[in-house]
């Protein structure tokens, strides 16, 4: 009993903590337009400017091909998101004030986690929305779209994670400068142009990228061009186990990691 109990208390500090950060965004609803700017943009720009050059896998309607990367971009945003926020509580000396409450240790990079979770859902929703507007479908099926929206966001969740630990860890200013790299890490992958053409070294790197298993696996539930194209490296082979495998891996890494240096802030 004392064990659930002190489990519900638990949930109940990550949730009211949750709540701080919806408040937050409440009053700056600019927050959510701009997590859609950016992938508005690559609508735009590959669907509509370079999407007559790329020739799709096995055919088939370029923007289509394009959605599912753009969903696995917006679930890895997940890491900034975090970042910036955790990194600007600490500076703000936000964090000092919560490690004076009576409140579970775990409660507050659970609360950003969980908050940056509901912010994930609506921002994919909005994509969807979005993509639905330029021709996107879901192919197979309600129980399969879902599916692959679960995915999307258990990975934005485990990622949100990493995003923690590092605004833990770093200054806002330190973390602004990360926000560049969320690009490169999507691009490095089949987001956007097969893996075929890359050289052999990039490829395996591409291929191995978990944002790569997470859109293999979105293409294949919704049914999406590219899907059926056969595939060499095993995440591509199986991208849903693939997902799940990197999904688990980085939790079981970095839960303990940002809860340990959430104890640690100030001594």
């Amino acid at each position: 009993m004392p064990v659930l109990s002190q489990f519900g208390w638990g949930v109940r500090d990550a949730w009211s903590v949750a709540g701080r950060e919806f408040s937050q965004i409440r009053h700056q609803p600019g927050e959510l337009a701009g997590a859609l700017v950016v992938p508005a943009v690559m609508v735009v720009l590959f669907g509509y400017v370079f999407g007559s050059a790329i020739e799709v896998p096995g055919g088939g309607n370029y923007r289509e091909y394009l959605i599912p990367g753009l969903f696995a971009m917006n679930a890895v945003t997940g890491v900034i998101a975090s970042a910036l926020m955790i990194s600007k509580d600490v500076a703000e000396g936000v964090m000092d004030r919560f490690r004076s409450m009576p409140m579970a240790r775990s409660a507050i990079p659970f609360g950003r986690t969980i908050a940056d979770l509901v912010v994930g859902a609506i921002t994919t929703v909005m994509m969807a929305g979005m993509g639905l507007l330029v021709g996107w479908r879901a192919h197979n099926g309600l129980a399969a779209a879902l599916a692959a929206f679960g995915l999307i966001l258990l990975v934005r969740f485990a990622v949100s994670w990493i995003g923690v630990t590092v605004g833990l860890s770093i200054r806002p200013e330190t973390a602004d400068a990360f926000i560049p790299m969320i690009f490169p890490i999507s691009a490095l992958s089949n987001s956007f142009v097969p893996t075929d053409g890359m050289p052999g070294w990039l490829r395996l790197v591409a291929e191995w990228n978990p944002v790569s298993a997470l859109v293999a696996a979105c293409r294949d539930l919704f049914g999406d061009p590219g899907a059926a194209v056969p595939q060499d490296a095993w995440p591509l082979q199986h991208p849903i186990a693939a997902v799940l495998l990197w999904s688990v891996a980085i939790l079981v890494v970095f839960v303990p990691l940002a809860t340990r240096r959430y104890q640690r802030i100030g001594r």
